[in-house]
């Protein structure tokens, strides 16, 4: 039964660097929670404005993510994403696509079309294809670099970037998207957590969750399923779950954050890094967004 109460969370990447100006990101970031609340106070499912949404951090150039990726260490742009609906508990991702607009879309079609959860490198590109997805006809001049020099790492670091959206919508249904260009100057073919389910993206039917950071560590602790199994097993709430979390991931020496929403709409952001760039919208009509 539909009821009153809805929420939104995205992130446009955890990583921001001490006085490195973000107005653009946090105004475009608080216009993308506004659109997406009054698409879900009009009804509209949690998937589709998760989807929306990320498409929009994806297109706008941004973020380290779609059209804002930077590329790997032999100058190829591999973008990943995924898309879990929690109603469903249906599972669509993408790695290592190249030559597509949108990764997120990718995902879309391959939880709405295909019986597979992941599709990767050439195989990813060829159902794109197939799909008739936004191709790149020329990536030098379609990719922004949003992200050189963001991540305040020494060389060899991860310096990282990613972008998602977690959505309650007015059902009660819940859905994550997450959707990255990966580490800067990454090994060819390296795959993070943000197209592994249980890892960078979770929805089931208490909690939405997509993560940023240093994707290896969040693979190492099965982060956003452990999120989830932390409140649906030993009975955490949504703010304790988040954070011990990430506390393992620091204690790890890892760093970043992460996005979720519970059943009952409410909202966690936090973060084990210098900041991370994040917006969120309530039912009541509240938009909160910020990059420390």
């Amino acid at each position: 039964m539909a009821d009153d109460r809805f929420a939104l969370a995205l992130h446009g990447g955890a990583g921001s660097q001490p006085g490195r100006d973000y107005s653009a990101e946090i105004a475009h970031m608080a216009g993308l929670a506004e659109e997406g609340r009054d698409r879900l106070r009009n009804g509209e499912s949690a998937l589709k404005v998760a989807v929306a949404t990320t498409e929009a951090l994806e297109a706008s150039g941004l973020y380290v993510a779609g059209r804002g990726a930077s590329p790997n260490a032999r100058g190829r742009y591999e973008l990943d994403a995924s898309l879990m609906d929690g109603a469903r508990r249906m599972v669509g991702a993408v790695a290592a696509l190249e030559g597509f607009e949108s990764p997120i879309c990718a995902a879309l079609a391959v939880l709405e079309h295909t019986p597979h959860v992941l599709l990767a490198g050439a195989g990813a590109a060829a159902y794109a294809e197939e799909r008739g997805l936004r191709k790149i006809t020329d990536p030098e001049a379609w990719f922004t670099h949003a992200g050189q020099g963001e991540a305040n790492h020494p060389p060899g670091a991860l310096a990282h970037g990613t972008v998602g959206c977690v959505v309650r919508d007015r059902e009660g249904r819940l859905a994550a998207a997450t959707s990255t260009g990966g580490v800067f100057g990454k090994m060819d073919g390296r795959v993070g957590d943000s197209p592994i389910p249980g890892a960078g993206v979770w929805a089931d039917d208490k909690v939405a969750v997509s993560c940023t950071g240093q994707g290896e560590y969040f693979v190492k602790v099965a982060a956003a399923a452990q999120l989830a199994f932390r409140m649906g097993l030993a009975g955490q709430p949504l703010a304790e779950a988040a954070q011990a979390v990430l506390d393992e991931i620091a204690r790890m020496g890892g760093d970043g954050g992460l996005i979720a929403v519970d059943a009952e709409g409410r909202i966690a952001l936090p973060f084990v890094s210098a900041g991370m760039k994040r917006a969120c919208a309530t039912a009541d009509g509240e938009v909160f967004s910020a990059a420390f």
